[in-house]
């Protein structure tokens, strides 16, 4: 009875070792666990994938670690605010799961900025999302993905083969869990500062079943690997991931239409004018993901018969925190940056930057611990007023205008147009990006004629 006890002791220990070899450590565990050369670099992934190669190599992906904002916003305030307070000490790491999984598998943390060319410029490299196998856990956040390097890369596909590797058809490629990895994130102080994923389980599109990857990498006729004898197929995902940074996915994103309560309209009376603004293609929030950096609003304004042009501006609603969603030129916020830059009385940056005074903003305020509004994601203790834009659901904002008495009599057009930055303006200059990085990009317009009249 001993000696059968002793085995299965035994039995035990050896299936015990055996689990322990397989199991991969995730999330902020998985720091220093993989060297830089368990990964295939992107160069040898482009010699057969010639076509998805040179997508991905023009989306955000490949640069996740490069962008210009990304650069900045990582070592300019995120690894400082990580080395001076404890609380936020894990994001001068724990940015670099998503942003640089690279650097962070192999340790090198912080890693070299992206002009001394280390590995860590892939960003997010193909061998690094075809080789993630799972996540760990219930909910998909703060890079708790399962990744697994080696001979065999993870794909969607049945019945493919190549000459270089094996292939793994892994359903996970292909489900919202697999970008809620990365697209969903909790802060030090345990707020969801992203929740894209999150966002669309509750949308329409989650609902009916119309996953990231449709919008994000649609399906077309292709061939994968033209270069290694691969086959053509209908329903090729393109490795595009267009998003904010493409015009073309802003553009028409959302619908705005504008009405009045007459046709006609007279000099120094009142009109009131109904715009209504509506998420009609994104299955997420609109600004969705870094939300606290983004900027979405609404602008009106009317040109009279002589050109003259009137800015109008939003009717309040009156609900808790409506001051921080309507744009108010002189009002400072952001003055975390200069505890965060050790910059004594700093006075903060305009909130709003270049958005026009009265200009309604769809925004979620993000509030650091002394309820100043903070573009440092980790540094956010509470939100303001979530007051963006849900999936397929319309907002009303109405205008209570009084025409100037000089205005020219005739017609009279009344333009409704969103636009969005990717950058508040203020933020941006005073960091040293480009324009490029926060000039206005026109999401949806709509134009009312009315006629002024003396009568």
């Amino acid at each position: 009875m001993r000696r059968r006890m002793a085995l299965v002791g035994v039995m035990f220990l050896v299936a015990g070792t055996m689990i322990a070899a397989t199991v991969h450590k995730v999330g902020d565990a998985a720091l220093g666990t993989i060297p830089y050369g368990r990964f295939e670099k992107n160069e040898v992934c482009a010699q057969c994938h010639t076509d998805i190669a040179q997508q991905y190599a023009q989306s955000l992906m490949s640069k996740s670690f490069t962008h210009q904002w990304d650069e900045a916003e990582y070592f300019e305030l995120a690894v400082p605010h990580a080395e001076k307070l404890a609380k936020v000490a894990g994001v001068k790491a724990g940015c670099n799961g998503c942003h640089a999984p690279l650097a962070f598998l192999a340790g090198d943390i912080p890693p070299k900025r992206p002009e001394e060319g280390s590995r860590a410029n892939e960003g997010v490299s193909c061998d690094v999302c075809h080789s993630i196998t799972g996540f760990e856990g219930k909910i998909p956040f703060n890079f708790n993905y399962i990744i697994e390097p080696g001979d065999t890369k993870q794909g969607v596909r049945t019945g493919t083969e190549s000459p270089y590797h094996k292939i793994h058809a892994n359903p996970f490629l292909a489900s919202t869990e697999f970008c809620g990895t990365c697209h969903n994130e909790k802060d030090p102080w345990g707020m969801w500062v992203k929740a894209t994923q999150l966002e669309w389980k509750r949308s329409p599109q989650g609902r009916a079943g119309i996953t990231c990857q449709q919008c994000h990498m649609p399906a077309a006729p292709g061939n994968s690997a033209p270069n290694a004898g691969g086959q053509h197929h209908p329903d090729v995902r393109q490795h595009l991931f267009h998003g904010a940074h493409w015009p073309d996915m802003l553009n028409g994103a959302v619908s705005v239409a504008i009405v009045g309560s007459s046709d006609t309209v007279r000099p120094g009376k009142q009109t009131r004018l109904i715009a209504t603004v509506m998420n009609i293609k994104a299955g997420h929030m609109i600004p969705s993901g870094s939300a606290e950096e983004r900027v979405v609003w609404l602008d009106v304004n009317a040109t009279d018969a002589a050109g003259h042009v009137y800015h109008i501006k939003v009717d309040r609603k009156g609900f808790k925190g409506e001051n921080l969603t309507i744009s108010s030129p002189g009002t400072m916020a952001y003055q975390d940056i200069g505890d965060i830059k050790g910059i004594k009385n700093f006075p903060g940056l305009e909130r709003d930057g270049d958005v026009p005074a009265g200009d309604r903003i769809f925004r979620l305020p993000y509030l650091d611990d002394r309820g100043r509004m903070t573009v440092a994601q980790w540094n956010t203790a509470s939100f303001g007023p979530d007051y963006r834009l849900a999936p397929l659901k319309a907002i009303n904002e109405t205008f209570t205008w009084e025409l100037p008495k000089e205005i020219a009599p005739g017609p009279l057009t009344v333009t409704a147009t969103v636009w969005y930055s990717r950058v508040v303006s203020s933020v941006a200059r005073y960091m040293g990006l480009s324009e490029a990085e926060y000039m206005p990009v026109r999401m949806g317009q709509s134009a009312l004629h009315l006629m002024v009249t003396t009568n």
